[in-house]
């Protein structure tokens, strides 16, 4: 699928200047990228945005930041018969283990899903939010390709608040 709109990030104030960097996901791995594989993490929403940041705890300082996205080569993990071709069940996605599985030999299959689907020529995936409180209607938008070429993503900082230019 093609995804054109808006996408939103909750971002740690101290990482702010660097919004497109995906080096958080590279140096700590996601349930959707491995170790060493950059990603960036996106919402549909603000308000997903943020349960996907604060996810522990308290709420913290957060910059909300949001996106304009052009991304052609989405994978949509909501139809049942592509991830049926993948060998998945909505089921293998929300687990909660995927930490644990992504440290043991076997590793987490979510992270395969991803590395699969980028070797396929996918730029990123449309998935629901896990994040406690949210719904089936809390979308993200998992991307491991953006500003090549099929996948731009630019921040919306007209005034340049983040001091990016």
């Amino acid at each position: 699928m093609r995804f054109s709109g808006l996408l939103y990030r909750a971002l740690n104030p101290v990482h702010a200047h660097v919004p497109l960097s995906g080096r958080g996901a590279k140096l700590y791995g996601g349930r959707f990228n491995p170790l060493g594989l950059p990603a960036i993490y996106t919402a549909l929403s603000p308000t997903t945005a943020i349960r996907e940041s604060n996810q522990v705890g308290t709420l913290q300082p957060t910059t909300l930041a949001a996106f304009r996205a052009e991304i052609e080569a989405v994978f949509d993990i909501r139809d049942p018969a592509l991830m049926a071709r993948q060998g998945l069940a909505p089921a293998d996605l929300a687990r909660d283990d995927w930490r644990d599985r992504a440290c043991a030999k076997t590793g987490a299959p979510t992270q395969a899903l991803a590395i699969a689907l980028l070797h396929n020529g996918f730029s990123g995936l449309l998935v629901r939010s896990f994040a406690p409180g949210a719904g089936p209607d809390d979308l993200n938008l998992v991307l491991w390709q953006w500003n090549t070429r099929g996948a731009r993503l630019q921040v919306v900082d007209d005034e340049n608040r983040l001091g990016l230019t």
